[in-house]
């Protein structure tokens, strides 16, 4: 059996020893390689701009159509029995009016104006008040657009056109 012999310690690496500098060198070429990869891709693919607008519409500009205007004169007619409750009726510009009581024979006329070639609205409704049924009339530039009789005395009757 002998004697045993001594291993020398093990020494330490020496600072500065080229095994150490490995990593370190690796992350700055990896860096290098990211940055200029970077600065590459910048100048490589296009850049954004502005949304590509689509040219406007051209303007299509009408010449107003002349519109005439006509004056039509309308006469509303009651007639038949001894007198009308509740006249109501379609005058100037639509403007609707109503009478409580009138005597038979009752007309009234006025002008209304509208655009040519235009349907209007014209409208005499009452309640005969007395015997005798109630008969009214609408008349537009002398032409009898309506006609009606109520179909009994104290009945109410419409006119419309």
């Amino acid at each position: 059996m002998g004697v045993p012999t001594a291993t020398p310690p093990a020494s330490a690496p020496e600072q500065g020893a080229p095994g150490r500098l490995k990593p370190l060198g690796t992350v700055v070429v990896v860096l290098g390689v990211v940055a200029v990869a970077v600065t590459l891709t910048g100048y490589m693919l296009p850049k954004a701009s502005r949304p590509v607008q689509s040219p406007p519409a051209p303007r299509v500009e009408q010449a107003a159509a002349a519109v005439r205007t006509v004056i039509h004169s309308v006469v509303y007619e009651l007639s038949g029995a001894k007198g009308a409750q509740n006249v109501t009726y379609v005058a100037q510009g639509s403007e609707l009016l109503q009478k409580t009581d009138v005597l038979t024979p009752w007309s009234t006329t006025f002008e209304r104006e509208s655009q040519e070639g235009r349907d209007e609205f014209y409208s005499l409704s009452a309640q005969g008040s007395g015997s005798g049924a109630l008969r009214c009339r609408i008349l537009v530039d002398g032409e009898v657009v309506s006609d009606r009789t109520a179909p009994a005395p104290g009945a109410p009757v419409t006119c419309t056109s």
